[in-house]
């Protein structure tokens, strides 16, 4: 399935601009055995002429055919390239930028590319509960990996340390997996699911 490219994208969103879109699908928790729970996710990544992506995800548990129990989380964030930011880049808070975009040649979003052939990103992921993470990695034409930099949380929020994530594009479904370590436990298999793009 070929990769459609919006053209009213800034330049370094083009590595990202796979993800564009609206994706729906089921999966697992942990290590997706014959007892693990069932879930369904939806994910939405969108633009809005800035130089990230905004990122939310909703899922419901739901029983082995499908149907919906209850809610199950909520995760909002964005995501971009990972350059140093400059006069060009907004913020912080409302602070305007001077050029929109910062890199506006696909000649200047290359010079980005790293060692591996990919380039670097970053994704910032906040969570109810007084959570929020910072996970650096990499894109590498259809695959992302990340692991988070830092973990805050709140005073009452609930131990959790680390995570990584992956993703990738296989036969055109966004299949993912991501990895948490939780309390006082090492990293290990947290969730897993299967998305189809829906629009």
């Amino acid at each position: 399935m070929p990769m459609e490219i919006p053209t009213d994208l800034t330049p370094e969103l083009v590595p990202l601009s796979w993800l564009l879109g609206v994706w729906e699908g089921s999966g697992r928790l942990g290590e997706g055995e014959a007892d693990s729970e069932h879930f369904t996710q939806r994910v939405t990544f969108s633009q809005n002429g800035l130089p990230y992506l905004k990122y939310d995800a909703e899922s419901w548990l739901t029983d082995e055919d499908g149907t919906v129990l209850r809610p199950l989380a909520v995760e909002t964030g964005f995501w971009a390239l990972d350059r140093p930011l400059n006069d060009a880049d907004g913020g912080p808070g409302l602070t305007p930028a001077d050029i929109v975009p910062a890199l506006r040649s696909a000649d200047e979003v290359e010079k980005l590319r790293n060692d591996s052939g990919g380039f670097d990103i970053t994704a910032t992921i906040v969570h109810p509960g007084g959570i929020a993470e910072l996970y650096y990695g990499q894109i590498k034409g259809p695959q992302i990996q990340l692991t988070t930099d830092l973990v805050m949380r709140g005073v009452n929020s609930k131990e959790y340390t680390a995570a990584t994530r992956i993703f990738g594009l296989v036969n055109g479904d966004l299949y993912w997996r991501w990895d948490v370590a939780e309390g006082g436990n090492a990293l290990k298999a947290h969730a897993s699911a299967i998305l189809k793009k829906t629009s």
